[in-house]
């Protein structure tokens, strides 16, 4: 199993199918090592949050919960 490693400005140049394929891979779940997994799941969050509207289709692998501050 392989995992990206990105910078801050790799996520701009994320498509579709990058996003799909590293969803797929969070789903299957069958990393080496725990990292692995880590590393995916907070490259899918900074997608979220910078290209929400590439991430919006797997944003329950997430598991971001809003809530109020007040």
């Amino acid at each position: 199993m392989t995992t990206l490693s990105l910078t801050g400005q790799d996520i701009s140049v994320f498509t579709e199918q990058d996003v799909a394929d590293l969803a797929g891979r969070l789903e299957q779940d069958d990393y080496t090592n725990p990292f692995e997994a880590l590393k995916d799941w907070h490259t899918l969050r900074a997608i979220a949050f910078q290209r929400q509207d590439l991430a919006e289709p797997y944003l329950y692998l997430l598991d971001i919960e809003a809530y109020d501050e007040a």
